[in-house]
């Protein structure tokens, strides 16, 4: 089920892990063998988590990787839903598929080779 708003990976990331330890932003980036400008990112929420970040972190902080990166497919998500609801999408079918590449072929000439 998904949350309603869920927080951005980083601001987990920030509470949970790097406050509670007393890490600056700047020493975690040298653990974890980033700039401090890309940690930086992800913890004021300007950049995602990679699989590449959500695997360091999860070295890091003995934690999944998977974890991370569902909270940043659960957030992503939620954003992209809140600006697209508006989207005007039509619904496929298989029978519908099939429908129109049989309209598409009957419309072309086959040119012999």
């Amino acid at each position: 089920m998904r949350m309603h708003d869920p927080p951005h990976p980083g601001e987990i990331l920030k509470e949970l892990c790097l406050e509670p330890l007393g890490i600056s932003v700047t020493r975690a980036a040298a653990v974890l063998g980033v700039s401090r400008k890309t940690l930086s990112a992800i913890v004021n929420g300007r950049a995602g988590i990679s699989a590449e970040m959500a695997i360091r972190l999860s070295k890091a902080f003995n934690t999944s990787p998977e974890s991370w990166l569902s909270q940043q497919v659960q957030y992503d998500l939620w954003v992209a839903e809140n600006k697209l609801r508006t989207l005007k999408v039509e619904k496929l079918s298989a029978a519908w598929t099939k429908q129109k590449e049989l309209k598409i072929r009957s419309g072309c000439r086959t040119i012999p080779g």
